[in-house]
């Protein structure tokens, strides 16, 4: 097993691809974006662990050694069950972005999806990272759609994104936790909305850090020559491969790919 797996619904997860080349640049990657189903609506937690299911199966026959959630609704709801049913390390986002947040401030807010937010998952580890920290939470619906669609950095996304901070700074929060993948994709514009002072936490980079300490404690470090990133889709490649190439800069190859069937939950 040599590889490192990246899971997300679609483009989100490239900000942790970009982490992980950052940090770990020699690790070769497999990277897997199920986007004929999960931007189509919030999938059940009984859904979300037969699609985690399949693409596991199938990453597990690309031969990775690790996998990392690049989806932290997936974090929040599954990431344990799952943890149980394979063999190999599966991280989530959610604890070290948690313990990267208490690590920089006290009042925290937490930007993320309405599933995110509805699950607790970010309250939970904050405050079991630091039972004094204050937690306020706001469910973002317009801000993936907009990335996704390729309106990043205009006035409407400016107009939506000061809408969402509102809250969080009338309570004067000292740190601003990025709680889904395609939000550090705005950082740019977060630093202009937020005061000089606010922390801005990406996940990402304290679970790729998380991931180097595991590679480390299990010796699975690659010390090869720098790794290569291998796209797989569940939707359109085309699709994915326009958006994609405006976050990496380059036109990436990208395959499509029948997921294995597994059973459903109860089966």
């Amino acid at each position: 097993m040599t590889a490192i797996g990246i899971y997300d619904s679609g483009l989100g997860g490239l900000t942790v691809l970009r982490a992980l080349q950052q940090q770990l640049p020699q690790e070769p990657v497999v990277y897997f974006g199920d986007t004929a189903r999960v931007p189509k609506g919030t999938p059940s937690p009984g859904e979300f662990v037969t699609f985690w299911r399949e693409i596991l199966t199938w990453l597990g026959r690309q031969g990775v050694k690790m996998v990392l959630v690049a989806c932290n609704t997936s974090s929040a709801l599954v990431l344990e069950q799952l943890q149980r049913e394979f063999p190999w390390p599966i991280l989530g986002l959610i604890l070290p972005g948690a313990r990267a947040a208490v690590a920089r401030g006290r009042r925290i807010g937490v930007l993320a999806t309405p599933a995110t937010v509805a699950s607790g998952a970010y309250p939970r580890a904050i405050r079991e990272a630091c039972p004094q920290a204050g937690v306020w939470q706001v469910p973002c619906p317009a801000l993936v759609p907009l990335i996704e669609q390729g309106y990043s950095h205009t006035p409407e996304m400016r107009q939506v994104l000061q809408r969402y901070l509102a809250p969080l700074l009338s309570v004067q929060v000292d740190t601003v936790v990025y709680g889904c993948t395609h939000y550090p994709l705005l950082d740019d514009l977060m630093a202009e909305l937020l005061p000089p002072h606010v922390q801005r936490i990406d996940p990402a980079v304290a679970l790729v850090q998380a991931a180097a300490r595991e590679l480390d404690a299990l010796g699975l470090r690659h010390h090869g020559p720098t790794g290569g990133v291998r796209f797989g889709v569940s939707g359109d490649p085309v699709h994915f491969q326009h958006l994609a190439q405006r976050w990496l800069g380059t036109i990436p190859i990208v395959e499509r790919v029948t997921l294995p069937t597994c059973l459903t939950v109860g089966d």
